[in-house]
């Protein structure tokens, strides 16, 4: 009967079909064996120990999540305790994504019985300020939304029930801080204070002032309780809504559905079962007859940004990826699969998509779509500025608007290339083969490739391909999600006094120093003129701060950015009431602010150096292996941070270390420089530039056409290995000249329309 009454529910939702036709689907919802356990046991324990606990849902990605916490906050909002009373006024279920869960919207609001029960704050921060005013029964939002109202929040000593959807490092920050704030009875906590220092709540004026109300928001709050969905706990997250383990310092989730299991149980797919990596190997060559000097740092991450945006190397590896697309994904699933490639930069998703479209049209595939998500804008090398909008209807002849790209991916569209954008949060079960261009780690690598492990009709695997991190490192990233993650120690408090104490030791500010910009911000004035009175009394701490070296200095600002950040995470955990502390931290978070940005010029290599050879090899496919058993993070230090002196070089040994690194034993074929002959020849082309300044594109690509069969002859006596193979092998042929037609084209693209 309570299957039926409070779980089992008919889901309604429209699609569109190939034709453009819409269609309603209907589903009933029946709830797997985690999803009713871990509510029912949620249920039992606040009847039983009321409000103010903290409880860690850690739920594998996959596994539901949405419908657990419609299922969750329906029955929170009308949970009452054994004397009938009901327990919470308001559940308030909180993402920190900006775009907030349309899908997680649309679960919870479907859930409701009762019209007006569930209401989704999807338009300013006056709409959450009035729904918890009103005393909305369910209230979704983003966290971003509190710190702009949590003053103007009528509290009236109500009970909440807040729900995280994926609980990572921003619920330790200042935005969960006021949400803190405005739902967390602070009248309560200083009561509590002045019982603690042995005075009654009438006799202590001070009490009301701002600063006493910040201190008794920090903390956990009797009147509030925190339920924490995740498949990746990180060690904060653990630390903040995770239970303690008996017997021991640890802390865990209070209800795990780990990968494993649900792997086990059919629920997901093993996103590891098949998994290919590949190793680019290259060397470089530097062509500039000077030999500047860079930091070895910056110098290196710019010849390796250069190789892997070398038009060579994206030809090669689109090449791989759809051959692979066309023999093996595209085959699965009915012929209905889909496939995500995972750039590096917003730049690499815009340079995919243009190989993508040339090799493409060049080979005259039929049945393979390619789209790119990214935000913003992207200023390639040649000037041109790109959107994500702007491309796809370039190349595709339609505009495909942002919110709509989605539907169009699981419609006609059958590979995604994305920079970030759809990594974590996008639910598209037809999605079967990953390309991973980009290094992942850790709980970014799960999150990423979690987005293959949706189930669906006639998905029976997944495949990854992976062009950048080897096989042990993926398995070093899954390996303490794949069952139950714990923290081993739970944080001292005291660790913002090691780090405070540690500061003090680069003797860059004194005791004084943060007197006096206490004494500033306590005169009476707005709270913008007190700040900015207050920052102007950090001026000989700057003059200091100035005279060190770089590496000191780059340490004190590590110091201080994490004393930052643990003071908003421990003050979350407790509450303290220590005034001086808190002085302390606003001093510290305003100069942080102040301190001179540190110049990190980028390094432009275009010119200086150019890609000599190039080998991309297998080097290993397969499952990846997971081992079960309980791991996770060791606890929270508090080192402040250490200096790294930063290294110069000549470009010459930057170029030489990192051919020691990538390089390997290349053959003639591998030589990329008669590829570079025919490129330099057209581009030097008087005829070709001509038509370029003329503006006409489609005579500029007739002409184009035929003068290429021409220079690709003269690199014959040059490399006779890469003529041949130009010559028989029709694929590469046209691979390069659309590959050398692009960059032809970029090159005169001032003058070309």
């Amino acid at each position: 009967l309570e299957l039926l009454r409070n779980y089992l529910h008919v889901e309604r939702r429209e699609r569109k079909t190939g034709s453009g036709k819409v269609e309603r689907v209907e589903k009933l919802l029946f709830p797997r064996y985690h999803q009713w356990d871990v509510v029912s046991k949620l249920l039992a324990h606040v009847r039983e120990g009321g409000v103010g606990h903290n409880y860690l849902v850690q739920h594998s990605a996959g596994s539901g999540k949405s419908n657990s916490i419609a299922w969750l906050a329906h029955r929170l909002s009308g949970l009452h305790d054994a004397g009938d009373n009901k327990i919470f006024h308001g559940v308030v279920i909180v993402t920190d994504r900006r775009v907030l869960d349309a899908q997680l919207q649309d679960t919870v609001a479907q859930f409701e019985h009762d019209k007006g029960l569930v209401v989704n704050i999807d338009k300013n921060s006056a709409q959450l300020r009035d729904a918890l005013n009103d005393g909305a029964a369910i209230v979704i939002t983003t966290l971003q939304k509190f710190p702009v109202i949590f003053e103007q929040v009528e509290h009236n000593h109500r009970k909440y029930a807040v729900i995280v959807d994926e609980a990572h490092s921003s619920q330790t920050g200042e935005a969960a801080a006021k949400l803190k704030k405005a739902l967390g009875d602070t009248e309560a906590a200083l009561a509590e204070f002045a019982a603690w220092e042995g005075r009654l709540a009438d006799e202590r004026e001070t009490q009301e002032d701002e600063r006493l109300r910040e201190l008794a928001s920090h903390g956990q709050h009797e009147n509030l309780s925190f339920f924490a969905f995740t498949a990746t706990p990180k060690d904060k997250t653990l630390d903040l809504f995770g239970e303690s383990v008996p017997g021991s310092e640890r802390k865990r989730a209070f209800h795990v559905y780990s990968m494993r299991q649900a792997i086990e149980e059919g629920f997901i797919l093993d996103v590891l079962r098949n998994y290919t990596t590949y190793r680019t190997y290259y060397r470089l060559l530097k062509k500039s007859a000077d030999d500047p000097r860079y930091a070895t740092s910056l110098g290196a991450h710019a010849a390796m940004r250069f190789e892997s945006l070398h038009p060579y190397n994206i030809s090669q590896k689109t090449a791989v990826m759809l051959d692979h697309f066309l023999n093996i994904t595209g085959t699965r699933i009915g012929g209905r699969a889909k496939a995500m490639l995972v750039t590096a930069s917003r730049l690499h998703a815009v340079r995919y998509m243009k190989e993508f479209a040339a090799q493409i049209k060049a080979k005259h595939l039929t049945g393979v779509k390619a789209l790119v998500a990214f935000s913003g804008e992207v200023v390639d090398t040649t000037g041109e500025t790109y959107t994500e909008v702007g491309l796809n209807e370039r190349i595709h002849g339609e505009r495909i608007a942002e919110n709509q790209l989605p539907a169009r991916f699981e419609q006609e569209y059958n590979i995604l290339i994305v920079a970030e954008k759809y990594q974590t949060g996008f639910d598209a079960p037809l999605l079967h083969t990953m390309f991973v261009d980009k290094p992942l780690a850790s709980v970014k690598a799960v999150q990423t490739l979690s987005r293959l492990n949706r189930i669906a009709p006639d998905k029976v695997d997944t495949f990854v391909l992976d062009f950048v991190n080897t096989a042990e490192e993926i398995q070093r990233a899954f390996e303490p999600f794949y069952e139950t993650t714990v923290l081993e120690e739970a944080v001292d408090p005291n660790i913002i006094y090691q780090i405070r104490g540690n500061l003090e030791e680069f003797r860059i500010f004194t005791n004084a120093d943060v007197q006096r910009f206490d004494a500033a911000l306590a005169q009476k004035a707005s709270p913008q003129s007190s700040l900015a009175r207050a920052s102007a009394t950090l001026a000989p701490v700057l003059d200091i701060y100035k005279t060190r070296e770089e590496e000191e200095q780059r340490a004190f600002k590590t110091g201080l950015g994490r004393f930052n950040r643990l003071y908003n995470f421990v003050t979350q955990i407790c509450r303290m009431f220590d005034e001086q502390m808190y002085v302390f931290a606003l001093f510290a978070k305003c100069l942080a602010r102040t301190l001179p940005r540190e110049r990190t010029t980028s390094v432009d290599l275009d010119g200086r150096i150019d890609l000599e050879y190039y080998k991309l090899v297998k080097t290993s496919e397969g499952r990846i292996a997971l081992h079960g058993s309980e791991k996770g993070y060791a606890g929270i230090k508090g080192e402040a941070g250490a200096g790294s002196k930063t290294e110069y070089d000549a470009l010459s040994a930057i170029v030489e270390r990192i051919n020691e690194r990538f390089a390997t034993n290349f053959d003639p074929k591998d030589k990329v420089a008669p590829l570079k002959q025919i490129r330099d020849s057209l581009t030097s082309d008087a005829t070709l530039a001509h038509l370029a300044q003329d503006g006409d594109e489609n005579q500029l690509r007739m002409v184009y056409d035929e003068k290429f069969p021409a220079k690709v002859a003269s690199i014959y006596d040059s490399n006779n290995e890469i003529f041949e193979r130009l010559l028989h092998d029709k694929a590469f042929l046209e691979v390069v000249k659309e590959g050398l037609w692009q960059v032809v084209r970029a090159g005169f693209g001032k003058h070309v329309a």
